[in-house]
């Protein structure tokens, strides 16, 4: 009783954490991110103690991620905001905002694999948790986000 509720509040600082911004910049816009803080935090609510067998996140590096697009058979998904995403998005990525990303209602029958992203990693970071949860297979997300995307000096699609 005592070690469950220990693992429950370690979790629960775990994803408070998360939630704060990681290095104090804004988004190139003068301001942090508009998602809902917290939001991770309440969609782990009704969450398994125990992820199926294989329900891993594999985190995959910008440069590579150019190469998986330019080979096809990707499905990139942005997990940030509207605004966010019409700011600059990777070109041929659709947005699913982590508010209502749920992948239940993905079609995920046409064998493209599926590679989320969002600013920093941290959102798609729980969005590949929720399919790898959902799934029972590994699911991956751009490691560092748009971000690391733009670090490596790859374009970005704006209106």
């Amino acid at each position: 009783m005592i070690r469950t509720r220990f693992v429950l509040a370690s979790s629960m600082v775990l994803a408070i954490a998360a939630c704060a911004p990681s290095d104090g910049e804004d988004d190139g816009a003068g301001s942090v991110p508009s998602y809902r803080p917290g939001y991770e935090l309440a969609s782990l609510a009704g969450a398994p103690a125990v992820e199926r067998p294989g329900a891993t996140i594999r985190e995959i590096d910008a440069n590579t991620l150019k190469a998986d697009l330019q080979s096809g058979g990707i499905r990139l998904i942005d997990v940030r905001t509207p605004e966010e995403f019409d700011r600059g998005h990777i070109e041929g990525a659709e947005l699913i905002p982590v508010d209502s990303f749920d992948p239940s209602e993905l079609d995920l029958t046409d064998g493209r694999k599926v590679i989320l992203y969002c600013r920093s990693g941290r959102r798609s970071a729980t969005a590949a948790r929720r399919l790898a949860t959902h799934t029972g297979a590994p699911s991956t997300h751009l490691s560092g986000g748009i971000k690391a995307w733009e670090a490596a000096g790859l374009p970005i699609r704006t209106p």
